[in-house]
C-alpha cells in the first residue's frame, strides 16, 4: 500500500520585501531570519555590499528602482511570482530609508492589493518628517527641540536676490541664534534630489558670511525647500541618543527601545549615522515621545534622533524618521525583534507586543559596526569605556553584519574588508585628534554658556 504523502509544512507567517539595499535593509532581513527562518527579498538599484551573497537575502537588482513607476512595476512582478510559487505567506513591504518609505506611501494605491504596508498616510508623513513641522509639534507639547530659524532658500538667498539669512528670526520669537550653528534640510527627501560639491547631511557653520554662502550654493543647485538653521547643542557624538517606538493601529505607543550613542559615522554621505550604541534605559524620553506620537495619531515605527544638552541636561529632540532606522539592529539586540510586532499585529491579528515582553527594552547590549578596538579609541569617558569593554568581553556585543549562518567566503571577506575600511575612513574623515578638538570646543562652549 502506498503511504500518503506527508503534510506540507505550514507557510511561514510572513514574506518580507524590503526596498533599499543598505545595512538597515540587511538588518531587517537578519531579524526576519532570526524570528521566522525566512529569506527576505531585498530590491535595490545596484548590488550593495551589505546584502550581496547573503544566505538570508534574495537580492533583486533593478536599475532605476528609485523611480516610482519602476518600483511599482518590479514590486508587482515580485508579488505575481510569489503568488505563482504558492507559498501562502503574506507579503510585508518595508522601506529601509526615508525616500523608500515615501515612495511606498505615495504609491500605496498601486501596491496595497498585494502587500501589507505598515506606514502612516501621506499627510501625517509630510507633517512629521518635515523638520519644521516636527519642531512645531515639539513646541506645542513642551518637548525640548533646538531653537530654529527657517530659511526659504529661493526667497532668502542673495544669489536669488534675497536679503540673506536673519538668525534673529527664530521660530516662536525666541532669542537670536549665536554662531556656530547647525544647518540642515527640512526635508531629507527634497534634499536628496539636489547635488553640489561639498554636500553634507548636516553642516556646522562658523559665521554669518559662511551661512549666506551656503544658502547661495543651495539656491544655485536648485534646492526648492526650506533649510533649518539651529542652535548647536554642545558635545561630541557621545551626547547623541537614539529612540525607536512602535505605535499600534489605535495610535497607542506599545514599545520603545533606547540607546546611548558612542560614536557616529563621519564620511560626508553617512554623517550622523550611529556606529556604536549601548542599549537600555531611556524612560523619560520614551514618555515624551509617547506624548508626541499619540498626540498626532502616529502608527507603526518612529525613530528619533536626540542629543543631551550639557548646559541643562535635557535630551533635545532633533527629528522623527518614519521607519526603523538604518541602525535598527540595535532594537533586536536590545531584546525585542522589531519584525515580530509588525507580524503579530498586521498579519496575525494579535496584540503587537508578545506576552511578557517589556514595553521599554531593558537588555544592555553593545551595537557596533566598527571593530571594538577602533570604537574604544573614541570613547573618552573612562567609566563608559570600561562598560563597553565589559560588554565585549561578556559576549554582549553585536555587529549586524556578523551573522553565523552567513558562511560564503566571499561575503566573509567583504565583512572583514568593510571593518578594515572603517579604520581608513575614520583616519581620513574623523581622526582622533579632531575628535579631541571637537570635545574640547564643546566643553568650552558649555563653560561659556554657564558663565
Amino acid at each position: 500500500m502506498r503511504r500518503p504523502s506527508p503534510p506540507a509544512p505550514p507557510a511561514p507567517p510572513v514574506q518580507p520585501v524590503v526596498l533599499g539595499g543598505d545595512i538597515g535593509a540587511y538588518s531587517l532581513a537578519r531579524a526576519a531570519h532570526e524570528a521566522y527562518g525566512v529569506r527576505t527579498t531585498v530590491v535595490s538599484s545596484f548590488a550593495t555590499g551589505p546584502v550581496r551573497r547573503s544566505r538570508v537575502v534574495d537580492h533583486v537588482v533593478e536599475p532605476g528602482v528609485d523611480e516610482p513607476e519602476v518600483a511599482v512595476a518590479v514590486l508587482r512582478r515580485l508579488a505575481d511570482r510569489h503568488e505563482a510559487e504558492g507559498s501562502g505567506a503574506p507579503l510585508l513591504l518595508l522601506g529601509s530609508a526615508d525616500r523608500a518609505v515615501r515612495l511606498l506611501v505615495e504609491n500605496r494605491a498601486d501596491l496595497e492589493d498585494r502587500y501589507v504596508l505598515p506606514y502612516v498616510g501621506r499627510d501625517l508623513l509630510d507633517r512629521m518628517t518635515d523638520k519644521e513641522g516636527f519642531g512645531a509639534v515639539c513646541a506645542e507639547l513642551g518637548i525640548p527641540s533646538p531653537r530654529t530659524v527657517v530659511v526659504d532658500v529661493q526667497r532668502d538667498a542673495r544669489a536669488a536676490g534675497g536679503p540673506g539669512v536673519d538668525v534673529g528670526r527664530t521660530v516662536g520669537g525666541g532669542d537670536p541664534l549665536t554662531f556656530p550653528v547647525i544647518a540642515k534640510a527640512a526635508s531629507t527627501t527634497a534634499y536628496a534630489g539636489v547635488s553640489f560639491p561639498g554636500k553634507q547631511k548636516v553642516f556646522q557653520v562658523a559665521g554669518a558670511a559662511e551661512l549666506d554662502d551656503l544658502v547661495d550654493v543651495l539656491a544655485r543647485a536648485g534646492y526648492q525647500g526650506t533649510f533649518l538653521v539651529q542652535d548647536l547643542v554642545p558635545g561630541d557624538d557621545a551626547g547623541m541618543r537614539i529612540l525607536t517606538c512602535y505605535s499600534d493601529r489605535r495610535a497607542r505607543v506599545r514599545f520603545s527601545s533606547f540607546g546611548r550613542v558612542l560614536l557616529e559615522e563621519h564620511t560626508p554621505g553617512a554623517l550622523g549615522n550611529p556606529a556604536g550604541i549601548v542599549t537600555g534605559g531611556g524612560a523619560e524620553v520614551a514618555e515624551q515621545a509617547t506624548r508626541l506620537l499619540e498626540h498626532v495619531g502616529w502608527t507603526g515605527y518612529a525613530n528619533f534622533d536626540l542629543k543631551v544638552d550639557p548646559r541643562d541636561g535635557r535630551a533635545v529632540f532633533f527629528e522623527l524618521n518614519p521607519r526603523l532606522g538604518r541602525s535598527n539592529y540595535y532594537v533586536t539586540a536590545s531584546g525585542q525583534n522589531p519584525l515580530e510586532l509588525y507580524v503579530r499585529e498586521h498579519l496575525q491579528g494579535l496584540d503587537p507586543l508578545p506576552p511578557g515582553a517589556p514595553a521599554l527594552a531593558d537588555a544592555e547590549r553593545l551595537y557596533t559596526v566598527l571593530p571594538p578596538a577602533l570604537l574604544l579609541r573614541y570613547v573618552a569617558d573612562p567609566a563608559l569605556r570600561a562598560r563597553v569593554r565589559s560588554l565585549v568581553r561578556s559576549g554582549r556585543a553585536v555587529d549586524p553584519l556578523r551573522y553565523r549562518p552567513e558562511r560564503d567566503p566571499r561575503r566573509l571577506a567583504y565583512v572583514a574588508a568593510a571593518h578594515l575600511n572603517q579604520v581608513r575612513k575614520f583616519r581620513e574623515h574623523y581622526p582622533l585628534e579632531r575628535a579631541r578638538a571637537v570635545r574640547a570646543e564643546a566643553e568650552a562652549l558649555t563653560r561659556r554658556a554657564g558663565a
